[in-house]
Formats: structure tokens, C-alpha cells, sequence
């Protein structure tokens, strides 16, 4: 079917399917010494690693990587060259053949960085993580025991058989006078050109991955003594909230903020960084599975070595991360005391000043009754003294009572019907408050 009668496409859907294929592992033939280098870079420095490999291969007279290159594997002549951009580091990967002659001199071994450019080496940009030498001979064709001997400080090496039986591994974890770790791999014939070259990736994962994932051990170290001095704040915090009155829970309540503030400060700085070291540990459990390790007498395995040495630092690593949180929930709780105990007090307060409210209320509505029985007297007189005018007028027009008799008369049915109307306004106005 033509493309154009296909339907419309992700625009990211080549970029997703391809990552699948992203940094594969190469085809290798034993004997080959390869050197592995681990950059660690911020922003800038990797786009200026970029650059770096660019101008190598435009010495070379070979194709440039664009902006969005992150993987360059291209043979150089003299070497092969394996450049990968990772989100923290830049690896560098050099390899070439050696001869198998070369093997045997154990006090200059040959190395893949022998033919590179020395001053274009030294200038690779970052910080160096990591660096490693990783012979890889045949097994049948070179006296392993002798190599590992010579090659490998004896009191740290560890080996096994890897790859189903099909070779052998040797390291010390050792960082030896010229900078750089060493593993020597003794490949037999049944491995192929293919599984050497996933076995050779996973070899240099593992190294890669346990430094960036040690990475979060010097944070966690640091962070446990900030954590000490905020725990031991937190405590002394919450003996004087038991202790403390009223008119202290202010400056109480701004110290517990500005601990809360230190403690999300630190937990922010730090998170990323223990969340990429336990990613970076499942990836170094995962490579070392993949190894399908063997044990070789009288000599640790990798995976041993990992489990004994690798899990303190790992522990530390999520003790601090498990530390942090429980600060930080226990700062919470203090805090939501501490506001529950101010709102109490507001409350009682408001309740004091509602009661104060209504016993100034009630004194005003005695006040206003005496008020309004003075004003009914007060009506009365004014109603009282129009009736007595009116009978003034009235005894000349026939009425028969005088002025004072009608006024009499008048004063108790004016109040009562005064009275009545403003208990009518009132009933009308509040029903049955009053």
C-alpha cells in the first residue's frame, strides 16, 4: 500500500518506533581492547560534546552529527568510536583490534586509546565519572590465570563465568595508576561475534550505571545532617507547643514555617537526585542479571561483590529518601497541631466575644424598653393634650364634658392603644425574638 493512502500519521511516530533500535549493541571479534570513558555534563557541556565529536570526525572527513544526534558509532580507521548522549553524562566508547601477541605483555597492555588524539582526549568536556580498560581476549589463546594475575590487584578480584559458560569475567574495582578501572574478558568460541558485542554493552553498563547511581550517596550523606538538626529542632518545637500559652504560639508557629520551608527546600534539591540513583541501581541489578553469571572457584561473583559492597550505599540512598519523607510528614502533623490548638483558642474567643455581644444586646433592649415605655408616656401627653384642645373647642359647638374630664378619659385608652400599636410593630418587625 502507497503511503499516501495511508492515514494521518503521529508526528512523532518514526521517532517513537525507532527508539527501540536506539544505541545497539555492536558486532565484536575477540581480540579487541576497548576503553570506556563516562563524562558527567550539565546542558552545555553536552551540546559542546557534541561539537567535540564533530570536530574529531571533521579531521576525519566524515558526515557531522546535527542538533539532535544523540548516538554516533562510526569506524575511524585507527579506532571505532561510540559516542552516546545520556539526560546526566556523555559515555565515550573507543575500541580497535589488537593483536593477540600484544595480550601477553602484561606490564604495558595495549589499550583502544593508544591512536586517538591525545590533546583532543584530554579535552573532552565534563567531568570524569568514570573510565575503564576492558581487554577482551580468546579464551583458548591466552593463559587467563596468568593475565588476571599480572593485569588485576589479587585481594579484590572478582569473576565469574558469564553468558551461559560461554566466558569469563575478571575485575578488581579498582582504579589503577594511569585513572582507569580494568576487566579482562576471556570470550569463548561458542560465543558470537553478536552476544560478545551485548555482552562487552552490558560490561560497560554495569561500571556506567553504579557510578551515576553512587551519585546520590555524598547527597544523602549531606542531607543526614540537615535532617539531624531538623529533627532535633522539630523535637524541641513540639516540647514548647506542650508547654507554651497563648501568647506564644506566634513566634512558635513562625518557627515551625521557616522549618517547614528548610525541610521542602532540601527535599526539593535532593529528590531528583535519589529518585535517578534507584533507577540507576535497577538498571545495574538488571545488567547483572543479564549476565547469567557462574561461580568460578575460590572467587566472588559480580553479583556477590554488588550485594555486599553496593547495598549500604544503596540502603543509605533510600534511608534518606524515607527519612526526608517522615520529616516531612511529622513537620505536617506538628504544624496541623499547632494551627488546631490557634483555632481553638480563636474559637473560644469569638464564643467569649458572642456572649459579650449578647449580654450588651440584651442591656440595650432593657434599655430600649424603658426607652419605649417613656416614649409611650410621651405620646400619651401629646395625644392627651390635642383631645383636651379639641373638647376646648368642642364645649362651644355642644360638647357636654370639659376639657379635664375629656382628658381623663382619654389618657388610659390613648397609652393602651400607644402601647398596643408598638407591640404590634414589634411583633411584625422580629416575630418572636422579643
Amino acid at each position: 500500500m502507497a503511503l499516501s493512502l495511508l492515514p494521518a500519521q503521529h508526528p512523532q511516530r518514526v521517532l517513537l518506533h525507532n527508539e527501540i533500535h536506539a544505541r545497539p549493541a555492536e558486532i565484536m571479534q575477540a581480540p579487541l581492547a576497548i576503553t570506556h570513558m563516562v563524562m558527567l555534563t550539565d546542558a552545555a557541556q553536552r551540546e559542546a560534546s557534541r561539537e567535540h565529536v564533530a570536530a574529531l570526525l571533521r579531521n576525519h572527513h566524515r558526515p557531522l552529527p546535527d542538533a539532535t544526534t544523540t548516538h554516533v558509532l562510526i569506524d575511524l580507521g585507527a579506532f571505532r568510536l561510540r559516542w552516546e548522549q545520556h539526560t546526566e553524562f556523555v559515555a565515550w566508547t573507543f575500541s580497535r583490534p589488537m593483536a593477540q601477541a600484544s595480550v601477553a605483555d602484561v606490564r604495558e597492555p595495549e589499550t583502544a586509546i593508544d591512536t586517538v588524539p591525545h590533546g583532543w582526549l584530554a579535552a573532552l568536556p565534563g567531568q570524569c565519572l568514570s573510565s575503564l580498560h576492558l581487554w577482551v581476549c580468546k579464551e583458548n589463546a591466552v593463559d587467563g590465570a596468568y593475565l588476571v594475575r599480572h593485569m588485576l590487584q589479587a585481594d579484590t578480584v572478582v569473576g565469574s563465568r558469564v553468558a551461559t559458560d560461554a566466558g569469563k569475567i575478571y575485575t578488581d574495582f579498582a582504579i589503577h595508576a594511569d585513572g582507569f578501572s580494568r576487566m579482562l574478558l576471556l570470550a569463548g568460541d561458542e560465543l558470537s561475534p553478536r552476544r560478545l558485542g551485548r555482552l562487552v554493552q552490558r560490561l560497560l553498563e554495569i561500571e556506567t550505571y553504579r557510578m551515576a547511581a553512587l551519585l546520590g550517596l555524598p547527597a544523602a550523606r549531606k542531607a543526614a545532617s540537615v535532617l539531624a538538626t531538623a529533627e532535633r529542632e522539630l523535637a524541641e518545637l513540639a516540647h514548647s507547643i506542650r508547654c507554651a500559652d497563648s501568647d506564644n504560639e506566634p513566634a512558635l508557629l513562625d518557627r515551625l514555617t521557616r522549618l517547614a520551608g528548610q525541610v521542602e527546600s532540601e527535599y526539593a534539591a535532593t529528590h531528583s537526585r535519589f529518585s535517578a540513583s534507584s533507577a540507576y541501581f535497577e538498571l545495574v541489578d538488571k545488567r547483572i542479571q543479564e549476565l547469567q553469571e557462574s561461580r568460578l572457584d575460590g572467587i566472588q561473583t559480580i553479583r556477590e561483590f554488588m550485594d555486599r559492597r553496593l547495598t549500604p550505599a544503596r540502603s543509605t540512598c533510600e534511608w534518606a529518601t524515607r527519612r526526608q519523607d517522615a520529616l516531612s510528614e511529622r513537620v505536617s502533623r506538628v504544624s496541623s497541631l499547632l494551627r488546631t490548638r490557634v483555632e481553638i483558642e480563636q474559637q473560644q474567643s469569638s464564643q467569649q466575644l458572642l456572649g459579650t455581644m449578647n449580654q450588651r444586646q440584651g442591656m440595650q433592649l432593657k434599655l430600649q424598653s424603658t426607652v419605649e415605655g417613656l416614649s409611650v408616656a410621651a405620646i400619651t401627653y401629646y395625644i392627651t393634650g390635642l383631645i383636651s384642645y379639641l373638647a376646648k373647642g368642642g364645649s362651644k359647638l355642644g360638647w357636654p364634658w370639659s376639657p379635664e374630664s375629656t382628658a381623663a378619659v382619654a389618657i388610659p385608652v390613648v397609652a393602651f392603644s400607644v402601647w398596643w400599636s408598638l407591640r404590634r410593630l414589634h411583633h411584625k418587625l422580629f416575630g418572636k425574638q422579643h
